[in-house]
């Protein structure tokens, strides 16, 4: 039997390892399905998933020249027409998520990238306790053309770049 792609099969699993699993198709044809094609959801382990002589219901996604086929089981599922794989959920803790980078709207609130809380001057006018961000941007740019001409220096001499003398 032709294994073509798109096609939708059964099959027994065989083998796991960290990066998916093996799954034997019909007549001695095995594939893998890659861990990023287990589940909607993110998968940390294999095992979590599948077991050994499961029989799981796979897509064909790909099949190589030198005959590694690549399988998918989330692809496999029927799904209502408009309907799609759900969306992952946004990661909790460590001073980040979306909203990290989302600083304009909303009117206040919200983490910088220290994951401390800041707020954002609710009036039109400067507050005069807080730089501006121009006045952050200009300090930035001041300090970051420092950094590099100390850098440049320090590191040209030890090299022997642009006409050092060498002793």
């Amino acid at each position: 039997m032709a294994i073509e792609v798109g096609a939708k099969l059964e099959g027994k699993v065989t083998g796991i390892t960290h990066f998916g699993a093996f799954v034997d198709l019909s007549g001695g044809v095995t594939g893998l399905v890659h861990i990023s094609e287990i589940a909607d959801n993110y998968v940390k382990d294999v095992k979590d998933h599948l077991k050994i002589d499961d029989i799981v219901k796979v897509k064909v996604i790909n099949v190589d020249k030198d005959g590694k086929i690549g399988l998918s089981i989330k692809q496999a599922i029927d799904r209502p027409e408009g309907q799609q794989a759900p969306q992952r959920e946004p990661r909790q803790g460590g001073g980040g998520g979306g909203e990290r980078f989302n600083r304009g709207g909303g009117g206040g609130g919200g983490q910088d990238r220290g994951g401390r809380p800041f707020n954002k001057p609710s009036s039109g006018r400067p507050s005069y306790g807080k730089p501006s961000f121009e006045d952050k941007m200009s300090r930035f740019l001041k300090d970051s053309e420092e950094r590099i001409s100390s850098l440049k220096k320090n590191t040209e001499g030890k090299r022997g770049g642009r006409g050092a003398k060498r002793v």
